[in-house]
Parts: C-alpha cells; structure tokens; sequence
C-alpha cells in the first residue's frame, strides 16, 4: 500500500514539473512567435494594442446601442468593445427581473396599446440628456419605431422608469432626439396615417385623411419624467418623415427633420401595381422639414392646438399662418440631417444621390425673412429654393446615410452604403480627405459625442448591416458587426470587429466615462422604478406573513445567506404578494428572488424592495430561492412554498431532524472563536489606516458590522441548548454565529485588499 501511494505522489510530482516546464516554455514564447504561430502583422498588434484594456482598467467611452428587435439597448466599453449590460426597456429580460417582478412589469404595461400587451419593441435612434448642448450623462431616451412609444432610462441606476405611448401615430424611426438642455424629447412620425384613434380610411384617401407629424415630449428634469400634458404635436403632411436633429447655439429654438416619399405613392404588387419602393424614389428631391419648436410650444400654451385623442396639436394651417414651418428640397431618399456642433449648418446625405448637402441657417432664416420662397407644397408650406439655403454640396460616393462630427473643426464623417465605406471630409473646404472601406453596408456611423456642440473625436464606430465572413459562422441568422475606427491621425484606421449577437442595432450614442455617475446601492427600502419608498419594506426583524381571506402578502428581507421567511405556508387558490427588501449595503451584492413554476422572477440590488405576486392554483412544495449567487452559502439560501390543499390538517407536530453530539458542537463553538480572531485583525487593520475617506469601504464596514451585529443574543442561545444536552439546537445556532462572521469576515477582507490597492494611509493614533 505504502508503495502504491509513493508511486502516485511521485506521477504527481512528475506532472507538476511538466506542467511548470510546460509553463516555463509558454512563458519564453516571444512576441515574434506569436505572430509567427497566429499570423499576426504588426498593424494587427497595434490595433490590439489601441483596443486593449488591461485587467483592473476601465473604458475610455460608453456606448449605449439600440438593440433593434430585441426592444433593449446594448451598453459597451470603448475601446475594449466589451459588453457590459443589456438595458431591459420594451421587452420583458429574465435576468433583471423585468417583466418579472410587479416593479418592473408596472413600466412595462405602461407600453400597453389599445388595452393590449405589447412585449417588444423596435428600438432605433438613443438619446443622451443634455445641458447647454453638451452630454451630461443622467438620462437614455430610446424610441420603438414598431410600436410608437418612447422610453425614459435613469442613468443613475441604469433602469427603465416611463414609458410613454404617442397619441396620434401608428410608427416612427425619426426619434429620439434632445434639444440642448433636454427641455424636449421630439420624433418624427414615419409612416403616414390618420391621427385620430380607431379611424379607418381608406387608401384612395391618402392624401387627404393620412398626416405625418413631429410630436415634442415635455421633459421635467425633476422628476426625471415625461410629462404628456404639457407635451404637443405638429402635424404634417403625409411624407414619410424620418430622421431628425435639434438646433444648436445659433439655430436653438429649431428643429429639422428629413422625409422620403414626399410623392405620397401608394403601392399595391398584389393589385398589380408597381411598389412602393418604385413609387416612394421617383422624385430628385424630397423635403427637409424645418420648424421652429419653440414658438410652436408657446403657441400651444397660448391656446392655439386642436385636441386630437386627448393630444394637443398644432394643425398644419396654424403653423403655416404662424410663420413656424417650411419645407426644403433635399437629394433623393434622405436619411440623416445632422447639425454641425456650432449650430450653423444642417448636412444632409441622400441615399440614391452621390452627394451630402450643407445647408446654411443663415441662408434659411434670410430666405423666411426676405419671404423668399420658390413654391407651396399641395398643403400650403412655404418651400425655400434648395439653392437659397444650400451653402455647398460634395460629392462623397454612393448611398450617403448619415454623418458625425470630429473634435477638431470641419471635419466631418459620413457612411456610404452601397461603398460600405466610411468617407472623412472638410465641411467648410468641401473636400474628401479619407476614406476607409468597412464590412459590410454601413448603415449609420457615431463618434464619440458626436451628436453634442463638443465632440471628443479620437474613436468612430462603424455600424454594419452585415458580418457574412467576419466572425465563426452560426447559422443563417448573422450578427451585426460593430467596427471600431481610430480617427486621432490623418488617415482612419480599421481597430476591431465587434459582433453584436442582440437584434439589429440602427443607431448608438457614446459618452465620457466618467460623465457617468450611477449609483450602487438604494437606499433601504426604495422602489427603483418609482424611485420611492416602497410601501412593503421591511428592516430585519420586522419581516411578517398576513393573511386576509383569500390574499396572503409577505413582507421579507434578503441578505447573504438566508431568505426570511423560509417558509411560506398557504391554502390554494390563495393571492400571493411577495415583499422582498434586500438588505445588503456592499456593493454589488445582489440577491435574485424565484418561486418554482410560477413564473416569477425578480432581481434585488443592495437597498432595493421588489413584489412578485401569483396565484397559488395548484397545492404542492415549491421551492424559492436566490438566483443570483451571493456568497459561499449561495445555494442554502432557500425555502419552500407549501400550498396546503383545501381542510389540510397536519398530523406531525414536529420538524425533521438530524443527529448532532457534543463534539460537533465544541468543534463549531472552536470555528467560532478561530474566526472571531480573523475578524478582529482584519477590523484593526481597517480601523488603523483613513479608511472612512474611501466611500466604498465604509459602505462595506457597515454592512460587515450589521452582518456582525445579527449575533447578538445567539450565545447565550446555543449555550442555553448545550446545558440541556441538546446538541442539534447548540450546535446549530453556533453555526449560525459562524455563518454570520464568514459574511462579516468576506467584507471585511474586501475592504482590506482594497485599501491596502488603492493607498491607504495609517492614521495617527
């Protein structure tokens, strides 16, 4: 036996050694020989070398990304373009609980059409909240062009708080977009349609019943809310209106909006006539709507909108009369109109024309004032002279899209589809001054903070509608390809490709990183969706089961590890409102609630109270547990739903047990006293350098004393148990002192390693 055992120590020796030699000699493999063995070239390293961010670093930019059909938003690092969190916003998303808990499935319905569910979205152009035309990082707006609704995101807590359903339309891609201090949210309706409710008309009436229209959502910054009572309409005719953009420093006050399909063609294959795509790029020019917002919004106030679904609008003889929209021509099929960061030029690329025009506010607002108009449109817009407002065109390439600025001045960068290139150009010299080809069909393009009066520059994002041979193939159904360009030099280089496995992102808006505050814990007890106190929190303690009737409601408590109740009991058929408030105070302890089959999910971060509610129709055992894992003890962190069928009457009186002695339970009272030492070093470590200038850590020293605190009368507990020889009930609540100090003990080694990481510095006693 003896040499049957040397003989494995010794094999085990021997493959210790090979694997540090194997080690050794993965370590001495050169840079050389990793470009030799991956047939890697050394632009390939400096692109690596340009994305990378070393462990423990953070992102430059955040990038928050449409999610196209999956109704969410994609949030990203640049330049590591590493995911880092999908945003449930139209579309119920498991691991959030949304959709899941009541919280959250409040906001959701809000979203409700028509008395009827909608559980998608197709999300298109985001928006980041604004002050004096710059980024501030403290709201998402993100519309869903399927289902005309706008969303509100709290950038604090990165969490859907509204959403709001526009009254009169029955689509829009053309949103969202911010005027320079988030006064108003705007979108553009797309596909034209009568814009009262449940009115049919029929198609041979289009152009006299159908009405496009830009809606303008009041936004209070103190609530952090839409308010649709003080937010109105424009109507307009029925071209399909598309992208839009909102003036700044000069032009602020107005906006401007493109449109495609101003033939108003009405197509038909299955009646024999051409389609609309024949009909919808017929015409050279379409029109560049341009209005301005703010005197239509005092013209609202002022008494003079027609009410429309219980909607203010200001109809389209009003808005003529008032002098506040005209129209115009811009190149064929338009799609994005974006006003330079100093406000004094709208860009338009159209993408059946080769050309991006630069249209000049000063020439628009000379032609309104001189009433310089070559024509009225069949609606009585006034139109200006396309060459009365363009300041110059140039030529770029074929299908134009969209464009985006660079820090540095004049320097503009625009997508060109049908080249699936990226072309950089000088807006004020009206030259190309690079191009780059991307993979593949480019639709729209961003920059970092491109949308804003102050563009960062230094990284583009290209957004591709195809991938076909960049990444490993997985069916037919591809994902989208992100590419990441460094724009800081002369000529635009080609970084990384980032498949994007969630929808088809149409648009995306990046920002500073360190713009961005959010916070990570709640105040105990608070309702993150109403960002008030929630009515079922409860502190430890004061946890509590009701039952009145037929409705049973829970209020209860969650921290590492044990779900209080651990038992719920009711009879079937009963209501049940789960409660649940964690309790946590470190940060990123979250706990995850689940009932089996119920169907119920819900995801609590430090602070946060959540509801789940179901009917319990069916008797049987469920198990509840935390989903999210927490600790060491993750998995005991359990208890059963017990639905009791109807006239149930227990015939045992006591619980199972197990079968513990009087050593189990001097070892355990010993683990204790062992632990209790660790913790008292680790507690004069702390207390010994400036830990309480380190925000993060007081939060865990508290939360670690709280865990510490639970012990409180459980030795006197256990001890009691121990003199009557009753070894299970001494042995386990020792235990539970144990289980305590291992949470106390887990925070307050985080708290250590991370000022003994980020300079603590002893403090005189």
């Amino acid at each position: 036996m003896k040499a049957r055992i040397k003989q494995s120590v010794t094999l085990l020796l021997a493959a210790g050694i090979g694997f540090a030699a194997a080690g050794a000699a993965y370590s001495a493999e050169s840079l050389q020989d990793v470009m030799k063995r991956r047939n890697i070239s050394q632009q390939d390293l400096l692109a690596a070398a340009k994305t990378y961010v070393p462990t423990g670093k953070r992102d430059e930019f955040v990038v928050f990304s449409s999610g196209g059909q999956s109704g969410q938003v994609i949030v990203y690092g640049i330049p590591s373009m590493r995911i880092l969190k999908y945003l449930a916003v139209f579309t119920p998303e498991p691991w959030q609980g949304y959709g899941f808990d009541e919280n959250s499935k409040a906001v959701l319905r809000q979203g409700n059409i028509d008395g009827k569910e909608i559980n998608w979205g197709d999300t298109h152009h985001p928006a980041i909240s604004e002050t004096d035309g710059k980024y501030d990082g403290q709201y998402l707006f993100i519309n869903d062009k399927a289902n005309p609704r706008l969303a509100v995101i709290d950038l604090r807590d990165f969490e859907t708080k509204q959403i709001v359903v526009n009254p009169i339309f029955k689509s829009e891609h053309g949103g969202a977009f911010v005027t320079p201090n988030t006064d108003y949210i705007f979108e553009a309706a797309q596909y034209a349609a009568p814009l009262e409710n449940k009115k049919f008309y029929p198609l041979e009436e289009f152009n006299e019943k159908y009405r496009g229209g830009m809606t303008y959502w009041k936004f209070d910054r103190k609530e952090g809310r839409i308010d649709a009572k003080k937010s109105f309409s424009v109507e307009l005719p029925p071209y399909s209106q598309d992208l839009s953009d909102a003036g700044k420093g000069p032009s602020d006050g107005w906006s401007f909006t493109n449109s495609f399909c101003s033939e108003r063609y009405v197509g038909g294959i299955e009646k024999g006539r051409p389609p609309y795509e024949a009909g919808c790029s017929a015409k050279d020019t379409d029109y560049l709507h341009v209005i301005n917002w703010k005197k239509a919004a005092e013209l609202v106030a002022a008494g003079k909108a027609k009410k429309i679904n219980g909607h203010d609008v200001l109809m389209m003889e009003t808005a003529i009369k008032e002098g506040i929209l005209f129209l115009v021509p811009e190149p064929k099929s338009p799609h994005g109109v974006d006003v330079t960061p100093d406000g004094k030029f709208m860009i338009v690329a159209g993408k059946l024309d080769t050309h991006v025009s630069v249209y000049s506010f000063e020439k628009i607002q000379a032609a309104i004032k001189a009433g310089k108009f070559e024509s009225h449109d069949p609606y009585g817009i006034p139109v200006i002279g396309m060459k009365d407002a363009l300041d110059k065109q140039v030529q770029l390439g074929l299908g134009p899209l969209h464009t985006q600025y660079d820090s540095k001045p004049c320097l503009a960068y625009t997508s060109l589809y049908v080249d699936s290139q990226v072309a950089k150009w000088n807006y004020c010299e009206g030259k190309v001054v690079d191009k780059l080809s991307v993979h593949y069909n480019i639709g729209h393009l961003m920059s970092m903070e491109g949308d804003s009066v102050d563009p960062k520059g230094r990284y583009l994002v290209a957004l591709n509608k195809l991938a076909i041979d960049r990444f490993v193939p997985v069916g037919p159904l591809h994902p989208q390809n992100h590419q990441l360009i460094d724009i800081s030099n002369d000529k635009m280089q080609l970084l990384y490709d980032m498949p994007l496995p969630l929808g088809e992102p149409h648009y995306a808006v990046a920002i500073e990183a360190t713009k961005l505050k959010p916070g990570v814990r709640y105040k105990v007890g608070t309702d993150s969706r109403t960002d008030k106190p929630h009515p079922g929190a409860v502190r430890a303690g004061e946890e509590v089961t009701t039952k009145k009737g037929n409705k049973v409601e829970v209020k209860g408590t969650l921290i590492r590890s044990h779900i209080t109740p651990e038992t719920i009991e009711v009879d079937v058929g009963d209501e049940v409102t789960i409660h649940l408030t964690n309790l946590e105070r470190a940060q990123d302890e979250t706990h995850g609630f689940t009932v089996s089959t119920y169907n119920v999910h819900a995801s609590i971060e430090p602070g946060k109270t959540v509801t789940v509610k179901f009917k319990a129709d069916k008797e049987g055992v469920y198990p509840y547990y935390c989903t999210e894992f927490c600790s060491a003890l993750h998995l005991e962190m359990q208890g059963y739903l017990l639905v009791k069928p109807k006239g149930w009457k227990p015939t045992k009186t006591t619980l199972a047990a197990g079968s513990y002695t009087e050593a189990d339970y001097k070892a355990t009272v010993k683990k204790v006293a062992d632990t209790q030492a660790i913790i008292d070093s680790v507690v004069a470590y702390i207390t010994s350098v400036n830990y309480k200038d380190f925000p993060d850590v007081v939060a865990m020293v508290e939360d670690a004393f709280d865990q510490l605190g639970k012990t409180k009368g459980l030795k006197e507990k256990h001890e009691g148990f121990a003199a009557k020889k009753d070894w299970e009930n001494a042995n386990l609540w020792a235990e539970q002192i144990w289980q305590y100090q291992v949470k106390t003990a887990d925070l307050g080694l985080r708290a250590k390693t991370y000022l003994e990481q980020n300079g603590a510095k002893k403090v005189a006693k």
